[in-house]
């Protein structure tokens, strides 16, 4: 490797370097991305897609005073590199290393903290405006993919955009169109005449003049602007942003730095809001992930020279359970429609969709309208199943509570990534779930041990005449057992006792069971006998064996992979403290009150004390002689 990408200590220094030299910097810089992510892995694809356009980005612009907002994020690794964070790029993703995901906490370059899709052009035009009420003179940029385009919050802000007519520069990255090159240089062409301030001028003087012209003259204006809005609509792309109020400029390809370089400088200098359409190749670079963007979206480590995935796991994951039993229910069942937000292949819905493409449908980065798209299928006897992560699920939260539960219809929401994710960070972690949406009237809430309890978990969801959500881990199933004999019905609201004790109560759900387990057998071993109960819901809850458990039990503790406040443990201990329980030892372990940093899951587990370790350290830290108990130490 040369000495270019070693030499740019911030971005400033790119200013000093030539077409040429950007071109061989952005050579080595792909070489140096495809060894690092494939050590660490990481969102490569979308990165390997914006070289280019981000060394354009900064070379034009002066950050940190001109502010440059990345949607989503995923692409913002070029950008660290950039800003002085080179020499600690192969921390990425990594416990007290580089966020895969701009933060401001780590640099005064990352303008604003992202993770999830479709906030850029709000938090962009916030900046703008506050800019402007603080008399300032900086550029704001917000970087968005054609992907987080379908959010609506996009629209919403546009909308408002257009209004304001904000000095403000949005670059839309698109990977996914593609356009010839003859509509391309014609479409750049009228714009660049369009953005002209001369025949902006000569427009103005040309109407003016015609207007002056008693009846003829308003006539004529008004023919001339028809006419030039049809030729408009006919081969200019951007039209949709022209009526909204935004200038359009492009579509521009975005590997190529000195064309890059001369429309940001136009839309640098242009006044009010503007937006430069940028053509990418997702993977570019990287055969492997050109030819499949998908994979490469997000990946652990792999190998650079066939891309698979260097470690393997020999487990099932809970992704993959739903993937097969919602496709065998389907079989039997043609009521069952499956629904997600953008994310077909993470959610396990590929195979799904390929069966039954009639009733599959993926609504884009649109997490409200997937909730309530299936409010009005199951309205009319359908049973959709709506499968989205843990953390986005919270962007859909009014829907969830106004259009499914206030009318009690029958849609399942799978959740995945439920708890800790790992190096994603505090954007993904899916640890709020519990608290969200477990004081929701008339919905169902469960979790499963193991893969075989999912499916029967599925199975019990689609019998409820209600809505019913269902979390699971981003987990490989440590012991799952999937070759399951048959389907059937979980009594509702029924726990089950896995281990009989007497010293202390283990009440786990979920993710956090198998660990109560093997922490049980551990403290068995040091004279302490615990019952660990699997509690399957968490709403409603097995009121007559928590009242039993309590009855028979000085110490209860329960364990859930959520944060404390609202969660399953609270709704163990309003029950029972309502019931009149009282001088019980009750400890509720869960997160705590903070946002999780990103790390290998099984380390901020450990961190967070939900390990094996961390449970029995909590059960020893009781006062076990109320009960007797002769404990080894």
């Amino acid at each position: 490797m040369s000495n270019l990408l070693d030499s740019i200590k911030q971005p400033s220094d790119l200013k000093q370097l030539s077409d040429e030299q950007l071109k061989n910097l952005a050579i080595e810089i792909r070489e140096f991305l495809l060894k690092t992510v494939a050590h660490t892995g990481g969102h490569l694809a979308s990165n390997l897609g914006v070289v280019e356009l981000t060394l354009a980005l900064h070379s034009v612009f002066n950050s940190p005073k001109d502010q440059i907002i990345w949607d989503v994020g995923h692409q913002s690794y070029i950008h660290k590199m950039l800003t002085g964070r080179f020499s600690r790029f192969e921390t990425l993703r990594q416990y007290r290393g580089l966020s895969g995901f701009p933060k401001p906490e780590e640099s005064e370059h990352d303008a604003f903290a992202t993770g999830h899709s479709s906030t850029s052009i709000s938090a962009a035009l916030g900046l703008a405006k506050a800019r402007d009420l603080m008399d300032e003179n900086n550029k704001v940029v917000a970087v968005i993919g054609d992907g987080s385009l379908t959010g609506g919050m996009s629209f919403e802000a546009l909308n408002h955009l257009g209004h304001l007519q904000t000095d403000l520069i949005i670059v839309l990255n698109d990977n996914e169109m593609s356009i010839s090159k003859n509509v391309g240089a014609l479409s750049r062409y009228l714009t660049r005449l369009r953005l002209n301030p001369r025949l902006r001028r000569l427009k103005a003087d040309v109407q003016d003049m015609l207007q002056r012209i008693p009846r003829l003259g308003q006539v004529t204006v008004r023919t001339l602007e028809k006419l030039e809005d049809s030729i408009r609509f006919l081969v200019i792309p951007g039209m949709l942003f022209e009526e909204l109020g935004i200038n359009y400029l492009g579509p521009i390809d975005g590997h190529n730095i000195p064309d890059l370089m001369l429309h940001l400088k136009q839309a640098s200098v242009h006044k009010g809001p503007i937006l430069v359409h940028v053509l990418t190749t997702k993977g570019k670079g990287y055969e492997l992930a050109e030819e499949n963007p998908q994979k490469f979206h997000g990946t652990g480590p792999f190998e650079l020279k066939n891309g698979k995935k260097m470690y393997g796991s020999l487990s099932t994951s809970y992704t993959e359970i739903f993937s097969k039993v919602i496709v065998e229910m389907a079989r039997q069942d043609p009521k069952i429609i499956a629904i997600t937000a953008a994310m077909t292949d993470g959610t396990g819905l590929v195979s799904f969709a390929k069966e039954f493409p009639e009733r599959f449908f993926d609504v884009g980065i649109a997490e409200e309208h997937a909730v309530t798209l299936a409010a009005g299928l199951a309205k009319k006897g359908f049973h959709p199943v709506v499968a989205i992560y843990s953390t986005f699920l919270q962007r859909a939260y009014d829907q969830i509570i106004h259009d499914v539960c206030l009318q009690k219809l029958p849609v399942i929401f799978m959740l995945d990534r439920a708890g800790l994710v790992g190096p994603d960070g505090p954007t993904h972690h899916g640890i709020f779930d519990l608290s969200y949406l477990r004081h929701i009237p008339n919905l169902t809430i469960m979790a499963p041990k193991d893969g075989n309890e999912l499916r029967d978990m599925f199975f019990t969801a689609r019998q409820i005449n209600g809505p019913v959500a269902i979390r699971y881990p981003k987990r490989d199933g440590l012991e799952l057992t999937t070759e399951a004999a048959g389907l059937k019905k979980i009594p509702i609201g029924r726990s089950e006792i896995l281990q009989p004790g007497q010293a202390v109560a283990l009440i786990a759900v979920g993710s956090m069971v198998e660990t109560a387990v093997r922490a049980g057998r551990c403290l068995l071993k040091q004279g302490i006998n615990c019952t660990v109960l699997n509690a399957r819901f968490v709403k409603p809850l097995d009121e007559d064996l928590l009242l039993q458990l309590a009855d028979s039990h000085q110490n209860i503790i329960t364990i859930e992979e959520n944060v404390r406040a609202g969660g399953f443990g609270s709704s163990v201990l309003e029950f029972l403290t309502n019931r009149g329980v009282k001088g019980k030892n009750i400890k509720i372990l869960g997160l705590s009150d903070e946002f999780i940093s990103h790390g290998p899951t099984e380390l901020l587990l450990h961190k967070c004390g939900l390990d094996v370790e961390g449970v029995c350290r909590a059960v020893r830290e009781l006062n076990l002689s109320t009960v007797g108990i002769q404990v080894r130490r």
